[in-house]
């Protein structure tokens, strides 16, 4: 879908209406990325909350956020929310380099960490819940709506998991200079599952060993694909137009009226854009529009930054060195050109990457080479948790297997409540 000059009524600039999908996939290509230098980082961190007395207890919503209420400061400036399930979120301010978003949000998780520990409270960062069933304690109507959506689509399961029982660590990148977004998005993906086995977290769902790595993919993967798969065309030339593509064709899942209400049917945002149905007994405005695109989880979602999504949570250990790969092998050039060529072989390998991790023999030497690319450059800040990855990586362990011999050896409960009261 090239760029599009919209005629002059296709948008109501005084209503924000729109007329067309026209107009709505212009909107989207002229405000998804930009244009500017790379650098600055932005990180959010998510972290299943239990109860160090009962880990199979579940924190309700009045407790949390009574504990969230009480916080002082955080010296890093992130934000505290809480996600469907009760995990407990920070999302930091972007900072100028990695190792200022890494200390950032390093201080943040310690002074939460403390403050939630002092009122029996732990938080465990891990891809997926390993132990409680899938369960919702935040009563917002967006994500009751969710639910009624997942439910109504025949993804009821998936939904709620997805909601309520994963956990994520998430790099927020400049897209760069206008001149490389083509090469910096389709690098973005085919990083992806290389970055999926390094960090590969969540080995248990709800009770059991499920054979994958990253159980927190496999759940994404049970979603609709026009939802959550990659956002690429075929080739990746125009990821702005390849982006208005992907969210016109996506079903619309609320629609506000004033609250938002779940849509039952199957209707592209196109068709309601164009105006071959109506929704809310009315047309689209760029408001519906900006949130609809809220409602679309690709593993890289362009929000004028590219907002990568694919890690899973991991120990406070590895994540500032998972995040220093990952922002060197998309912001230095020369490493950069290391990781397109390494990832070449499996840039398109996101379920075996869920599955096997490291234990594949082409996602290790990929993995091998793009921490190695990392760690040269790596500031002297994130050098001792580069080293804790290198070597998993060379010995083609993920965090999943650590975790997994942990619930061997004290069963799942046990290794949960090892985590919580931040035993190593």
């Amino acid at each position: 879908m090239a760029r599009t000059v919209a005629s002059d009524d296709a948008v109501d600039q005084c209503k924000g209406a729109l007329t067309s999908a026209e107009a709505a996939a212009q909107h989207i290509v002229e405000s998804c990325l930009k244009d500017g230098p790379v650098g600055p980082v932005g990180l959010e961190i998510e972290a299943h909350c239990y109860d160090m007395a009962d880990p199979y207890r579940r924190p309700g919503w009045d407790e949390l956020t009574a504990r969230i209420a009480e916080l002082p400061p955080l010296p890093g400036g992130s934000l505290v929310t809480v996600e469907p399930g009760g995990a407990v979120e920070l999302s930091g301010p972007p900072m100028a380099d990695t190792a200022g978003a890494v200390s950032a949000m390093a201080s943040d998780r310690g002074v939460l960490r403390a403050a939630f520990a002092q009122n029996g409270l732990g938080l465990v960062l891990l891809g997926a819940d390993p132990l409680r069933p899938a369960g919702r304690v935040n009563p917002g109507a967006r994500y009751s709506s969710m639910e009624q959506f997942f439910r109504d689509s025949g993804t009821g399961d998936a939904g709620a998991a997805m909601m309520t029982s994963t956990a994520s660590v998430q790099v927020n990148l400049e897209a760069g200079p206008r001149s490389g977004w083509a090469d910096r998005v389709r690098l973005a993906h085919a990083l992806g599952p290389t970055m999926i086995a390094i960090a590969a977290n969540s080995p248990l769902l709800g009770g059991g060993f499920t054979g994958w790595r990253s159980t927190r993919q496999l759940i994404w993967s049970r979603l609709d694909s026009a939802r959550s798969g990659p956002i690429l065309g075929d080739d990746g030339d125009e990821p702005g137009s390849d982006w208005a593509r992907y969210a016109l064709r996506a079903p619309v899942m609320l629609v506000h009226q004033p609250d938002p209400t779940p849509v039952s049917q199957w209707v592209p945002f196109a068709d309601w854009a164009d105006g071959r149905v109506r929704l809310g007994d009315r047309r689209p405005t760029i408001a519906d529009l900006e949130y609809h695109l809220t409602t679309l989880f690709p593993p890289v979602r362009p929000r004028g930054f590219l907002e990568i999504r694919y890690l899973d949570s991991v120990p406070d250990a590895l994540w500032p060195a998972v995040v220093g790969v990952l922002a060197t092998l998309l912001d230095d050039p020369a490493a950069a050109d290391i990781a397109a060529a390494a990832t070449e072989s499996v840039a398109t390998a996101w379920d075996r990457a869920a599955q096997l991790g490291l234990e594949d023999r082409r996602l290790h030497a990929a993995a091998t080479r793009c921490v190695e690319a990392a760690a040269e450059r790596a500031p002297a800040e994130l050098e001792e948790s580069m080293s804790l990855l290198m070597r998993s990586v060379e010995q083609g362990r993920s965090p999943a297997d650590d975790f997994a011999d942990r619930a061997v050896k004290y069963g799942i409960a046990g290794a949960v409540n090892q985590l919580a009261r931040g035993e190593l």
